[in-house]
């Protein structure tokens, strides 16, 4: 595949992604809900060493971003919990796509806890139903002595087990925890319960994949879902598609076929601006680790799950967007109580313009001004021949 047209399908993906300039989805509150829209969900996770996954994704496609956007969009219901790949926030117009995992985990087909409590469940949401929303640690272990429930472990799973099976919703969190309550009292009025069938299924993921991607593989269609029948619905879809000239298929840099919209192939290469975006580990963007050798020719892992003598880069590495590409990554960790911004190791891969130093510059005081920092501690870079200019860069003004 020539150059351009590889530098083509990366532009496509950014752009489509949001992340291709600043402001694509527009500021504020109203923003934050269409980037979870177009890009379908943003994942949840509970590493804190930077600001954490969901809202550094949407901070990295709305300007002006705070947590009590997503927060506000949580309490008004325009935007729920449950799983996608992994747990996240979801747009409440695709509350119906969720009902199969639900249903599954409810009839046993996949199990989420394999022993349930049915007494300790019925225990929990006669209480949710009689007082209302409810916390983990609300739940006191009635046995002497005991404390709270929050540290009995079968309260906990029977707490989650119930949301997995769709007959709790979080219907907001205090600090990292979840506040339960009955569907039936989160959910808006008007909203689409019908389950789908496994095509509307396999029609939704496609839909929603290249929407936020441009183009997408046939395994990243059904990233982390089981099911034979689910694959061959997705497989059915594409070759109607196919037949119909509503997709063509391209194959990526490392050999895999993907199918993309013909018209969005055809358009001229969106621009792309000289600006660094660090990206979180859990980007949509970045999550696919085989997506990122195809798109990207960038081969990035987390490396936290990762023992600590066999890592790279570092715990919490970040990559490192500029322009059209992934040029290095930044392992990186917030000191809130001292208000810094530690930049543990600092790799830069490939080449980059005269450009990068500032612009890198510039998203590493952006970042830290984010983490409630205002200071920036730079210790390891390589090569090393880029130390002298990020000190000069980070500190020039």
């Amino acid at each position: 595949m020539p150059e351009a047209a590889k530098a083509k399908l990366r532009r496509i993906a950014l752009k489509q992604q949001g992340l291709l300039g600043s402001g694509v989805f527009g500021r504020g509150r109203p923003a934050v809900l269409r980037a979870i829209e177009h890009i379908g969900y943003v994942q949840i996770d509970t590493i804190s060493v930077v600001e954490r996954a969901h809202h550094h994704v949407l901070w990295s496609r709305v300007p002006n971003y705070r947590p009590e956007y997503l927060d506000r969009l949580v309490r008004e219901r325009d935007v729920f919990e449950y799983w996608f790949h992994a747990a996240s926030y979801l747009p409440m117009r695709d509350y119906r796509f969720a009902l199969p995992r639900m249903h599954a985990i409810r009839a046993g087909e996949r199990h989420w806890y394999r022993d349930r409590d049915e007494k300790l469940m019925a225990e929990i949401l006669r209480r949710v139903r009689d007082e209302g929303p409810l916390r983990a640690r609300d739940f006191e272990d009635p046995r002497e002595g005991s404390g709270e429930w929050w540290s009995w472990k079968p309260a906990k799973q029977a707490l989650e087990q119930l949301f997995m099976q769709g007959e709790l919703m979080a219907c907001g969190r205090e600090g990292f925890q979840k506040i339960y309550d009955l569907p039936e009292r989160v959910l808006p009025v008007g909203i689409d319960t019908r389950e789908p069938s496994t095509a509307e299924y396999a029609a939704y993921l496609i839909d929603t994949n290249l929407r936020a991607h441009g183009f997408a593989t046939a395994k990243t269609f059904t990233y982390l879902r089981k099911g034979a029948a689910l694959r061959d619905a997705v497989r059915d879809e594409l070759a109607q598609r196919l037949d119909a000239g509503l997709l063509v298929e391209v194959v990526l840099r490392d050999g895999a076929l993907a199918y993309a919209d013909p018209e969005l192939l055809e358009s001229r290469a969106p621009r792309s601006g000289a600006a660094v975006k660090f990206l979180s580990p859990f980007d949509n963007a970045v999550i696919q680790r085989e997506r990122g050798r195809g798109v990207f020719d960038f081969d990035y892992q987390i490396e936290c799950y990762v023992p600590a003598a066999k890592r790279r880069f570092g715990y919490f590495c970040l990559p490192i967007l500029y322009r059209d590409r992934l040029v290095g990554r930044v392992d990186c960790k917030a000191h809130r109580a001292d208000g810094r911004l530690e930049l543990k190791a600092v790799f830069v891969e490939g080449e980059v313009d005269d450009g990068f130093a500032g612009a890198f510059a510039e998203a590493c005081w952006g970042l830290a001004g984010f983490n409630r920092c205002d200071e920036i501690a730079l210790s390891a870079v390589q090569p090393l021949r880029w130390r002298r200019v990020l000190d000069e860069a980070l500190w020039s003004g």
